[in-house]
């Protein structure tokens, strides 16, 4: 199947509504880049009417050229028994100065009665207006049909009488959106087909996943025939969030050969997802299809040896095709192919049977033994395997450290301050940090002084740190484990650090973090650390 599907991100607008999302007007500048980068085809930018934020941003990207898209401001129909050059939001739209409009409009017989208060027939007249007032400007418009679903299944004729008003007005694209969320991947084929046998060819859909369909409506809705998918980049949006588009949009190209713009840029799919959720701040799940850490994440003993040997019998694609890597968890059941696996990586010469395949498997379950877990500590795997064959040298050294917790006397908030003294090449760095914390006060005084030497960590920082109490028994006295995940906003890792002091833990893995760091940094530019 060659035929052309359209991508319509809605990141920005959509996704932007989502709980605890807020972008900035530099993080949707870096995000449209982004888009633009791996070949969306369109990008919806926000509403210019609903805050000042959006219309400053699209003064702001007028002097930005993109490549592969088109930006899209988004807005609703006239209001009801107004003149539409007295609405602020037609208006505002005409002057976000878009080549492409994206408007919204009622569908739903009950939407016009009870939400907008208005008659159906005024309705499809502000429909009507709308469009045909932003196409006498020259604008390329999709008309997202709200509530179509829910209201197909209410009243069939009115439903379909919204998309005739709208096509015959010029929209050039028409959407049919699942605003609920609450359809099923039958209906949506079934309703599709039927819409498609009337209006023809040129739909759309905009799903939301309140069951967790949304995916699977949006590809469901493409084999019916419709030609314009809408999602998010990473299923960001208001409640469930909207269908996936790093889900679709792999799926689409890879998987039924579609023809996609993005299919040009497939392999910086992963990248850029992870690109996008960093920005916005968003901690991207580790088991998101095609693009999370573990998407090709194997533990089992029997599948990796298979995997080494023929990597389809466990993997339904190369991961290297969307720039996502294959990885092997180690643990205390990890064989000697899966140990292999994560030496190769440093060191592809050793044999399964040498000595060092064999010291590395010792040390792992000795420190195992002793409470650590290396699932998804990569960093400190590496440095252990490093270690243990003598491949490895210090970047510093602790002459000493000192965290302090203090709780003011005007009961205001707990705060805690780190002092640290380090020495690089002979030369001695001492430096103290703020902190919310004590380990994120050490957090930031260990990379205060490091920056000194090595100015690259300014942009490390943790994203994520988890403890766990080994042995509950042992009251305070227990051993804990410390997994903390890093970034430098590109890549992450995780470390890992065991101890009976969460400080001491917390120590060993945000050591190990920042040292992991610098060796990939030297294997970047000079291809080799040891």
């Amino acid at each position: 199947m060659n035929r052309r599907i359209e991508i319509f991100d809605s990141t920005l607008r959509d996704g932007a509504q989502g709980q605890g999302i807020s972008f900035s007007l530099e993080d949707k500048v870096k995000i449209v880049k982004a888009l633009d980068e791996i070949g969306i085809d369109y990008i919806e930018a926000g509403n210019p009417c609903s805050n000042p934020k959006d219309m400053e941003f699209f003064k702001i990207i007028k002097n930005i050229n993109l490549t592969n898209s088109k930006l899209v401001a988004f807005g609703a129909t006239r209001k009801p028994e107004i003149n539409i050059l007295n609405d602020e939001n037609i208006q505002s739209l005409i002057n976000a100065d878009t080549n492409v409009v994206s408007i919204f409009g009622k569908s739903w017989s009950f939407q016009v009665r009870e939400i907008l208060k208005t008659t159906l027939e005024e309705n499809l007249n502000m429909i009507k207006d709308t469009i045909e007032y932003l196409k006498s400007k020259n604008k390329e418009i999709i008309f997202d049909a709200e509530h179509f679903f829910d209201g197909f299944k209410e009243d069939k004729e009115y439903a379909l009488s919204t998309l005739k008003v709208a096509k015959e007005a010029g929209a050039n694209v028409l959407v049919l959106c699942d605003t609920n969320g609450g359809t099923l991947p039958t209906e949506i084929k079934n309703v599709l087909e039927e819409v498609i046998k009337v209006l023809g060819r040129n739909i759309g859909v905009h799903c939301h996943n309140d069951m967790g369909m949304a995916v699977a409506n949006s590809i469901i809705a493409v084999e019916a025939g419709a030609s314009h998918i809408q999602g998010t980049f990473i299923g960001v949006g208001e409640r469930c969030g909207n269908a996936n588009l790093s889900t679709i949009i792999p799926t689409l190209s890879l998987k039924m050969n579609y023809n996609l713009v993005v299919n040009n840029h497939i392999n910086d799919l992963t990248s850029k997802a992870r690109y996008i959720s960093e920005i916005s701040n968003i901690q991207l799940d580790d088991t998101t299809p095609y693009i999370g850490k573990s998407a090709f994440a194997h533990k089992g003993g029997m599948h990796i040896d298979a995997i080494c040997k023929m990597p389809k019998s466990y993997e339904h694609i190369d991961p290297e095709l969307i720039g996502n890597k294959r990885r092997f968890l180690v643990s205390e059941v990890s064989g000697k192919s899966t140990i292999l696996q994560e030496i190769h990586k440093i060191f592809p010469s050793v044999k399964k049977d040498g000595e060092e395949v064999k010291n590395v498997t010792k040390k792992l379950k000795e420190l195992e033994y002793d409470g650590y877990q290396f699932e998804g500590a990569e960093g400190t795997i590496e440095l252990l395997i490093r270690k243990t064959i003598g491949k490895y040298k210090p970047f510093f050294k602790l002459n000493h450290f000192k965290t302090i917790g203090e709780n003011p006397w005007n009961n205001s908030e707990f705060s805690s301050t780190a002092l640290i003294n380090i020495t690089v090449d002979g030369k001695t760095e001492m430096t103290a940090a703020e902190g919310d914390g004590p380990v994120n006060a050490l957090d930031k005084a260990l990379r205060k002084a490091l920056e000194v030497f090595y100015p690259e960590l300014r942009c490390v920082r943790l994203v994520d740190y988890k403890v766990r109490v080994l042995d509950s028994e042992s009251t305070t006295g227990a051993k804990v484990r410390v997994l903390i995940e890093s970034t430098d906003g590109n890549e992450s890792w995780s470390t890992v650090g065991v101890s009976k002091d969460v400080i001491q833990a917390s120590w060993i893995a945000l050591v190990d973090s920042i040292e992991y760091k610098l060796i990939k940094d030297i294997e970047r530019k000079a291809k080799a650390y040891f």
